[in-house]
């Protein structure tokens, strides 16, 4: 079966076609310039599915839509579900559960069918808690590092954008705030690993994904496991589904 998933987040979109289960091309276009993505998508074949996750709103949504061929069957956008390839829903209202972060969790247990912290490092870091039996505990959302500088340079007096880099010991304020930001950023899902840990009762491994992933894997004190696209891998259990209705 041949496959095109989309994955529109708020600086990129990502998208992977799929023959038989496997990817064959993967690329990416940012949010602001969508339009753009229809040359992307232009020389694939008919997808026999479509499969989309959109937490850019619905004027980025138009210009995917138009983006699509028209020969190919109408896309699925998905949303947050109770129960989804093997996964249940903690979540208050599931339907509430942003796409990417559903879309994630589901690859998550698609590649390793165990406990596992879900982390998704993008414009936002979505740390998320899925147990051992496949059901979604439940995960926070932390500004990114480039949210959290903004943060500083406009709602402060003499902390302007800058450059910087990690350091254990900051020395200048351009090193202290990117490291601050990193920081915050790896105790979020430090933090997360323990309380999962302490429920489970054993070290649960991370999954990273996301275009900031590398910003903090090598500053965590746990497990990592670095996934090119766990929305991507995500949306492509789902219209693998047989029952992966068109909408």
């Amino acid at each position: 079966m041949n496959i095109l998933a989309i994955d529109i987040g708020n600086t990129r979109i990502k998208w992977g076609y799929s023959e038989s289960g496997g990817w064959v091309r993967q690329g990416w276009v940012a949010t602001a310039r969508a339009a753009g993505l229809a040359a992307e998508l232009a020389g694939l074949p008919v997808a026999q599915r479509t499969v989309i996750s959109n937490v850019a709103g619905a004027a980025v949504r138009v210009h995917v839509a138009s983006a699509l061929n028209a020969a190919a069957p109408a896309p699925l956008w998905i949303t947050g579900t109770a129960a989804q390839c093997g996964v249940s829903s903690g979540y208050a209202a599931p339907e509430t559960l942003g796409p990417d972060r559903w879309a994630a969790l589901i690859g998550a247990w698609h590649l390793t069918g165990a406990a596992c912290v879900v982390v998704n490092v993008g414009t936002t870091m979505t740390v998320d808690a899925l147990s051992a039996e496949g059901v979604f505990l439940g995960g926070c959302i932390v500004p990114g590092a480039t949210l959290m500088r903004d943060a500083l340079a406009r709602d402060t007096a003499n902390l302007a954008a800058r450059e910087g880099s990690f350091s254990y010991f900051p020395d200048n304020t351009g090193d202290a705030i990117f490291s601050g930001a990193v920081n915050a950023l790896a105790g979020a899902v430090e933090r997360m690993a323990r309380y999962l840990e302490e429920s489970a009762g054993a070290a649960p491994p991370v999954l990273l994904s996301g275009g900031g992933a590398t910003l903090i894997e090598k500053r965590l004190n746990a497990p990592v496991t670095l996934v090119d696209n766990l929305v991507l891998e995500g949306l492509l259990q789902i219209a693998l589904q047989p029952a992966a209705g068109q909408r």
